[in-house]
């Protein structure tokens, strides 16, 4: 594993995906690195590229979901992903209380947008599908709707569609 942190196999893959995003994207003037948890992900303006390995099985990207609806990657999309296509049913009680947002977002500039950069891997197949668009996180559980997702290129490697 090539990655700049000290992993083991697991979490070294998870590791690469950032640091594979940016150097890919480095000569971009607009691209700079933001320190996100743990993580280095990379800005391009005002818009966060973020990976997510969704599925290890050729599924579609509609079929996403999160390992869990909590942590710093659900409090991402639900803060910097768009507005939910259904609003809330407001009941006009009393507000409650906001949850408090994972601390390493308060380092974001005011007006990120997220981008999803959505991709089904496994270890015999490498990357299978990749798309990247624009999803919400659904309130009940840990699903993601897209409001708006492309396919991405997937250069010589062997992917199907």
């Amino acid at each position: 594993m090539h990655t700049q942190t000290l992993e083991a196999y697991g979490h070294g893959l998870y590791a690469v995906q950032y640091e594979e995003l940016l150097a890919g994207l480095r000569d971009l003037p607009s691209a700079q690195p933001v320190r996100l948890g743990s993580r280095t992900v990379t800005m391009v303006g005002e818009h966060m590229l973020y990976p997510l390995r969704y599925a290890k099985t050729d599924v579609p990207v509609t079929e996403a979901r999160l390992r869990r609806a909590t942590g710093l990657r659900a409090d991402l999309i639900r803060h910097y992903g768009p507005e939910p296509l259904q609003g809330e049913l407001d009941l006009e009680w009393d507000e409650m209380p906001e949850p408090e947002v994972h601390r390493d977002l308060t380092r974001l500039p005011p007006g990120t947008k997220l981008i999803l950069l959505a991709y089904a891997c496994s270890m015999e197949r490498g990357v299978i599908r990749l798309e990247w668009g624009e999803a919400e996180l659904r309130a009940e559980d840990r699903y993601l709707i897209w409001h708006h997702h492309e396919p991405l290129p997937l250069g010589n490697q062997q992917g199907s569609r």
